[in-house]
This record gives C-alpha cells, sequence and structure tokens, in this order.
C-alpha cells in the first residue's frame, strides 16, 4: 500500500504563486510514476503534471505548461508542483496520484494509489 498526503493549498490572488507538497509512505518503493490532477466542481479530473520517479521524466498538462513545475525529492518520498502566474480557472481541488507501473500517463485510470485531495482558489 502507499498513502499519499496532500498539503499547501489555500486562497490566492490571481497572478500569484503556491507550492503544493505530497508526502508518499508506505511501500514507497514500489511506484513508477506520481502525478498531480485537479478537479474543479462539475467538471472531469484533469491531468496537471506527473513525473518518472526514477529517471525524473516529466509531462505537463497543455493549460499549465510553463507556468506549473513537477519536481520530486527522494530522500523525503515527496512530489511537489510550484504552481506560479495562478488564474482564476485554474480553482479546483489537486489530487496527487502514484501509478506502480508505466511510463508518465495522463489518464487518472493508469493510477492506483490517491491523496485526498487539496483545495486551491484563485481569485480575481
Amino acid at each position: 500500500q502507499v498513502q499519499l498526503v496532500e498539503s499547501g493549498g489555500g486562497l490566492v490572488q490571481a497572478g500569484g504563486s503556491l507550492r503544493l507538497s505530497c508526502a508518499a509512505s508506505g511501500r514507497t518503493s514500489s511506484w513508477s510514476t506520481m502525478g498531480w490532477f485537479r478537479q474543479a466542481p462539475g467538471k472531469e479530473r484533469e491531468f496537471v503534471a506527473g513525473l518518472n520517479w526514477s529517471g525524473g521524466r516529466t509531462d505537463n498538462g497543455a493549460s499549465v505548461q510553463g507556468r506549473f513545475t513537477i519536481s520530486r525529492d527522494k530522500a523525503s518520498n515527496t512530489v511537489y508542483l510550484q504552481m506560479n502566474s495562478l488564474k482564476p480557472e485554474d480553482t479546483a481541488v489537486y489530487y496527487c496520484a502514484a501509478a506502480l507501473a508505466g511510463v508518465v500517463s495522463r489518464w487518472p485510470k493508469d493510477y492506483d494509489y490517491w491523496g485526498q485531495g487539496t483545495q486551491v482558489t484563485v481569485s480575481s
């Protein structure tokens, strides 16, 4: 089992920044990929960014390209999402996810474990 706990969400004005953290515990040696997704009310879960845990290769969703950066700290089993130039349309619950196998995927169905989510609200 893998447990994921997100933190760092909150309320920020448009143009501001936030950094989300996802602390992983449990079978931390068993996953291949970590990802961030978000879900706004009435919308489907959307891929934000993903990272290959061993090699560090990353992928970003089109809507956050150039503004958000995913990174990891292997020593603490933590993955981060640095969010800059935030927009009101970035408002959503942000989820951390882990996949046991495969390359970085943009599809929620390819992830095996999920955190509880953290709310990000961007005011205009």
